[in-house]
């Protein structure tokens, strides 16, 4: 009804929220792009991406993200409409819309009007743009594709074992950016996929508000970018300053316990001792339920290196953290520990139907990681110089990450090329 064009873009701006979910797929079956746009992007970097995927519709969160792209709408020849959710307008202007009013627009366009664009769509086709973070010269708009979407969230579901619906209900907090591939991967498609229950954090979660969030939730399965768990422990460990001196030698005892007895599962050792069992029951199990974690089976880390301190914390808590490692140019997940095949400072392995190269290693067999598979994104949108150093001519994505495998096929990070 707002005339979005086949393989236009639709930009989303605002924190995770139904309506961003329902704009994001929606711009998907319409024919167009969905693109989500970082909350802290200046009014500048926003015009950068809405130009560069020549946006048809932009859809804000509230008056302080609408103002940043009243400041830049005279440079977007192709925006026909701006759409609000999450509050009332503050005022009236040519196509801008309440998020009321656009639903109510599309009461007029038959389903056989839609229902023929959803069928003329090819799994080759692109359907999403992830905006790379730009930390080196303009950000980049990675291309996905439908085929790279499904087949990784049903592919990279099935391996971390994420239940179906019809067999337990799975559930999960929306709260990391969805304009990245992390977020989108788990809250959207896989959450599709596996009928995952997803709840919404709130706006200020990473300012304290995701502790309570949790709480109330008590998710099955959780991603925290490092800084996520290194808060988690700094505010654990200043409660526990202020517990009893029995309390701290009780803990202490536990947290010994723990990482030893963790250590030994990592490396395949199943006995359970009996002070794990004590320790289980006096500690870790009211530090799970303190946190919201007492139904968590899976504690994902990603998207940065993590402090081996941090995962050693945790993981004498009885909470393992597993890494996945991956980038937005694969779909997301590439490689991920599992709680029956983990090491600690490893990303674990490669996702089913996923493979890895290490190029031109040196003596200790550390080399470039390279990755290839139906994760591997279609190229960067009109940036095709830029596509062919990423991906090269035998079709190897090249991360600029440096790593190696162990014996086990355990896949370590080492450093960064450039």
């Amino acid at each position: 009804q707002l005339g979005l064009e086949r393989f236009h873009g639709v930009c989303i701006l605002g924190f995770n929220s139904a309506e961003w979910f329902i704009a994001d797929i929606g711009a998907i079956l319409a024919g167009g792009l969905a693109v989500g746009i970082y909350t802290t992007n200046s009014p500048e970097a926003c015009h950068y991406v809405a130009e560069n995927c020549s946006a048809n519709i932009l859809v804000v969160e509230n008056h302080k993200q609408l103002q940043k792209i009243l400041e830049i709408q005279h440079k977007l020849p192709h925006l026909k409409a701006i759409v609000q959710y999450g509050e009332e307008l503050k005022e009236k202007r040519p196509n801008l819309y309440s998020w009321s009013e656009f639903m109510d627009l599309g009461k007029d366009v038959p389903d056989a009007q839609l229902s023929e664009i959803i069928q003329s769509q090819k799994p080759n086709q692109c359907c999403t743009l992830i905006y790379t973070s730009g930390t080196t010269g303009q950000p980049k708009g990675v291309m996905l594709s439908h085929d790279n979407l499904t087949w990784t969230a049903s592919v990279a579901g099935r391996f971390i074992m994420l239940s179906d619906a019809t067999e337990k209900q799975e559930r999960v907090i929306s709260y990391l950016p969805l304009s990245h591939i992390a977020a989108q991967m788990t809250d959207i498609w896989s959450a599709i996929a596996f009928g995952v229950q997803v709840f919404f954090a709130q706006p200020d979660a990473l300012k304290g508000t995701l502790v309570d969030t949790l709480r109330e939730v008590r998710p099955t399965a959780f991603l925290g970018v490092p800084r996520v768990w290194e808060k988690i422990e700094e505010k654990m460990k200043s409660v526990g300053a202020k517990s009893s001196m029995l309390r701290r030698k009780v803990a202490s005892w536990a947290k010994g316990v723990g990482l030893q007895t963790n250590l030994k599962r990592m490396n395949g050792c199943t006995e359970v001792p009996v002070n794990f069992r004590l320790a289980n029951h006096f500690v870790y199990r009211k530090v799970r339920k303190a946190m919201g974690l007492d139904r968590c089976t899976r504690c994902y880390t990603g998207a940065a290196p993590i402090a081996r301190e941090t995962l050693e914390f945790f993981l004498s808590l009885n909470i393992p953290l597993f890494e996945v490692y991956g980038m937005s140019e694969s779909s997301g997940p590439h490689a991920v520990s599992l709680p029956h095949a983990f090491r600690l400072g490893s990303c674990g392995r490669e996702v089913t139907g996923c493979r890895t190269l290490i190029h031109k290693p040196d003596r200790d067999g550390n080399g470039e990681i390279c990755f290839s598979g139906r994760h591997i994104f279609m190229g960067y949108l009109n940036m095709e110089e830029k596509t062919k150093e990423a991906i090269d001519e035998d079709g190897w994505l090249h991360s600029g990450d440096l790593g190696k495998h162990d014996k086990d096929g355990f896949l370590y990070i080492t450093g960064r090329i450039k």
